[in-house]
């Protein structure tokens, strides 16, 4: 069976990508437009890995990583931010202490992206 991953971006161009390049690795991918939506998905699936946007309307990154991390079924899931910003020594570390695994800036490389993802959850 096919690791399953959580797409968490307002972006659609983003969603699309990255759907594409990860079913392109075997993976099976499911997308979130919103922290909402990717909250209301946790609720009846449950992903190998969340990739998560920093920056998203009404729910941020960060605020959605929190939620998660407080839900007893999802506070361990493996996460991944994915933002436009550049994050600090101090931002990073303190994202680390929340659970995220990798901080990876936008415009990425889909090849490090993958080879990312690989060795957090194969």
């Amino acid at each position: 069976m096919p690791k399953k991953i959580l797409v968490v971006d307002d972006e659609q161009t983003i969603q699309i990508l990255l759907k594409a390049v990860l079913e392109k690795e075997g993976y099976s991918v499911i997308v979130a437009g919103s922290g909402q939506e990717c909250l209301k998905k946790l609720e009846t699936t449950k992903p190998d890995l969340v990739i998560l946007d920093m920056m998203m309307p009404s729910m941020t990154g960060r605020e959605t990583l929190l939620k998660i991390k407080k839900n007893p079924k999802t506070k361990n899931l493996k996460i991944i931010f994915l933002t436009v910003v550049h994050a600090s020594q101090v931002g990073k570390e303190e994202l680390k202490k929340n659970g995220v695994l990798e901080y990876i800036t936008k415009p990425f490389n889909n090849a490090e992206l993958v080879k990312k993802i690989k060795q957090i959850i194969n």
